[in-house]
């Protein structure tokens, strides 16, 4: 059974930084592609940066240059470095199995970190 726990969010000042951190079990991670998505309250949920089993990366236009996806197959988990964040980037951030170009989610959702930006 899949399993997938983000952790690392909280309150953050705008150009402040975050890490977070999803620990994912049940899987073969290593040949696991892996995703970062997030949804604000009353949008949908996006992805934000995805990342290859081969460790090519995708972002989204909103975070490139701030955000890095990495993934360390030796613990199991996927990272997600935020930086000079931005009161837009407030929202819950969910990591997932992906799939395709598109960084398809695949498996059920965690509980998510919330992540709040303002002053």
């Amino acid at each position: 059974q899949v399993q997938l726990v983000e952790s690392g969010g909280g309150l953050v000042q705008p150009g402040g930084s975050l890490r977070l951190s999803c620990a994912a079990s049940g899987i073969m991670f290593r040949l696991a592609a892996m995703g970062w998505y997030r949804q604000a309250p009353g949008k949908q949920r996006d992805l934000v940066a995805g990342i290859t089993r081969t460790g090519s990366t995708n972002y989204a236009g909103s975070v490139k240059g701030r955000f890095t996806i990495s993934k360390d197959n030796a613990k199991n988990t996927v990272y997600l470095q935020m930086n000079s964040l931005k009161p837009e980037d407030t929202a819950v951030y969910y990591c997932n199995i992906a799939t395709g170009d598109t960084f398809k989610p695949l498996a059920t959702w965690g509980q998510g970190t919330q992540v709040t930006v303002r002053s």
